[in-house]
């Protein structure tokens, strides 16, 4: 329904210009998002995953720039948005956890300072008033004692202590949109998900949205409903998290799910790597951009860019070998599966 949309993104293209050339590191990517929902952007690390994180947040460094497409956030388009706009709609409706909590915290201010300075911006607060909500979320986000720790400082926590802390202020001031940009990678494997066992309960109880930027297919299972498969800087598939674990259409999609080892697999196999690099986004190969690694390329891969082809439940992916004249799809699939 129309009414629960809350984000959506339409033909986004950011590029950085540099001495080299134009890299598009994310070029065209489109996908909406629902109001109390959660999904995964996954992919290898430089396929453009936290770039379109910043784009949204409208941060994206120099010398980048969004240089096509729309960020609808309710119906308003944030590329239009001043600089200036957009200071209220981050911390406001949309909060962002970055991935290293020890370089996103300022080392010498208080973690008091720093969680009420977010809220006496952005929410028009008193001192005390910040400080009483700031004590309210470090204990929400399960920090012991959060009434003295408010006046320590960052290399006073742990990893997963800081991290915390990082989930409370993003969600101080309520926020429409929860921006997760690899929020466990540092941590080890308990701690990691205890943080998004977290993030699942606080979902929950202030019905915000996610999306959560990932590489490790392991993690997304816990906390999202669909999951968008990125390769440099496309979108090449998109389903429900069922229907990409069990019935992957893209061969990169069955690439990462061979390279992640499954408990419940009946027999031991070994993993596979993807064979081959990602390709130079600024030459990236004609046709789809995965046909230098990909086992089953076919002519038309090599010349044609691949549309959208909808197989069925809500599944989408970008690719010929769904092309009614493609051989053998489904025993392909079953083999790369196996």
């Amino acid at each position: 329904m129309a009414d629960d949309l809350l984000l959506d993104v339409k033909d986004l293209q950011t590029i950085f210009t540099t001495y080299a050339g134009t890299v598009r590191a994310v070029d065209g990517v489109s996908f909406h998002l629902n109001r109390g929902e959660a999904i995964a952007i996954v992919g290898e690390s430089g396929c453009g995953k936290s770039v379109t994180a910043l784009s949204i947040m409208r941060l994206v460094p120099d010398p980048g720039r969004i240089t096509r497409g729309a960020i609808m956030l309710e119906g308003v388009d944030l590329v239009k948005k001043s600089d200036r706009e957009m200071q209220h709609v981050r911390g406001n409706d949309i909060s962002m956890i970055f991935q290293d909590p020890m370089t996103a915290l300022n080392p010498v201010l208080t973690i008091g300072l720093q969680m009420t300075e977010v809220l006496q911006q952005h929410q028009d607060m008193t001192r005390r008033q910040a400080r009483k909500r700031v004590i309210e979320m470090l204990d929400i986000v399960g920090i012991p004692n959060a009434a003295s720790r408010v006046a320590q400082y960052p290399h006073q926590f742990s990893g997963g202590m800081r991290q915390r802390v990082m989930i409370g202020m993003a969600l101080s001031c309520n926020p429409k949109l929860l921006i997760a940009d690899e929020p466990s990678t540092s941590l080890d494997v308990t701690i990691q998900a205890q943080i998004l066992d977290l993030m699942r309960n606080l979902r929950a109880k202030f019905n915000s949205s996610i999306i959560l930027i990932t590489h490790d297919l392991a993690v997304v299972a816990g906390l999202a409903q669909r999951v968008l498969v990125m390769y440099a800087g496309q979108i090449i598939e998109h389903a429900t998290v069922r229907e990409l674990y069990y019935r992957p259409q893209h061969p990169y999609a069955w690439a990462l799910l061979k390279s992640v080892p499954r408990l419940d697999a009946r027999e031991k196999r070994r993993l596979m790597p993807i064979i081959g690099q990602p390709p130079d986004l600024i030459a990236p190969p004609a046709g789809c951009r995965f046909n230098p690694r990909c086992a089953w390329a076919m002519p038309v891969c090599l010349e044609h860019q691949p549309e959208f082809t909808d197989v069925g439940n809500g599944h989408y992916v970008a690719c010929w070998l769904q092309h009614p004249s493609a051989p053998a799809v489904e025993a392909l699939r079953r083999g790369a599966a196996s």
